[in-house]
């Protein structure tokens, strides 16, 4: 898709885990160190990082093989959430680009947020850790409003933090509930080819107004590069 005429989107709202940050290797540690209390051995980083986009949910499924419902579930992700919170940003770092593209964003007057649904718990102290909670207004976690990603209260919630309208916005995330949550709320939706993308459908078929395969594309489609 060619770019939108410059001028036409007034801020960029992002997800958080596996479109501005890296957080898979403290999620996946979190997993095999639970895996370890239990006296299992570790799975493969390969096998866990493509579940971090469907948090605690993911991450204790693939790692134990157990939904919410089943009787051990609560129990293990209770565990595995304490296991997670001392570990948050022992190697969670912004992808690479992501700085200079939120650099670039500032510098064009253009306000960026994030929309997460992960726990003000845990987001707030990486976002702040990361430099990222003081550079936005807009930091809407998965507790903030009473609905979570897919429902678009919360993408609603950040554009109204911003002042913007939600058709002037973009909405950038690495999960089939990023580009529902973004549709329903009424923004152009691009999806973060970068990110951990999930196991299910391939992205072409989530119905994204845009795939950017690095963070630097984002730019070029707002006409910023």
């Amino acid at each position: 898709m060619s770019a939108p005429l410059v001028g036409r989107w007034s801020a960029v709202l992002f997800d958080l885990d596996g479109t501005l940050i890296d957080s898979a290797p403290d999620l996946a540690g979190a997993a095999n160190a639970l895996r370890a209390e239990h006296g299992l051995p570790p799975l493969p980083y390969e096998e866990l990082r493509p579940m971090v986009g469907a948090g605690a949910r993911g991450m204790v499924g693939k790692a134990f093989g157990v939904a919410p419902g089943d009787d051990r579930f609560e129990s293990l992700r209770d565990g595995f959430l304490s296991l997670y919170e001392r570990m948050l940003l022992e190697r969670t770092l912004p992808f690479p680009g992501v700085p200079t593209v939120l650099d670039a964003l500032e510098a064009a007057g253009i306000p960026w947020g994030i929309v997460t649904n992960k726990a003000t718990r845990f987001t707030l102290p990486v976002a702040t850790g990361l430099g990222m909670a003081a550079r936005t207004p807009a930091l809407v976690c998965g507790d903030t409003t009473p609905h979570a990603k897919p429902h678009p209260e919360p993408l609603w919630e950040a554009a109204r933090r911003l002042a913007v309208p939600p058709e002037a916005c973009i909405y950038v995330g690495d999960d089939l509930r990023d580009v529902q949550a973004g549709r329903a709320a009424g923004m152009a939706t691009l999806v973060a080819a970068w990110g951990y993308l999930g196991e299910g459908e391939p992205v072409h078929a989530w119905g994204a107004d845009a795939i950017i395969e690095q963070p630097h594309g984002l730019l070029k489609w707002l006409g910023l590069a």
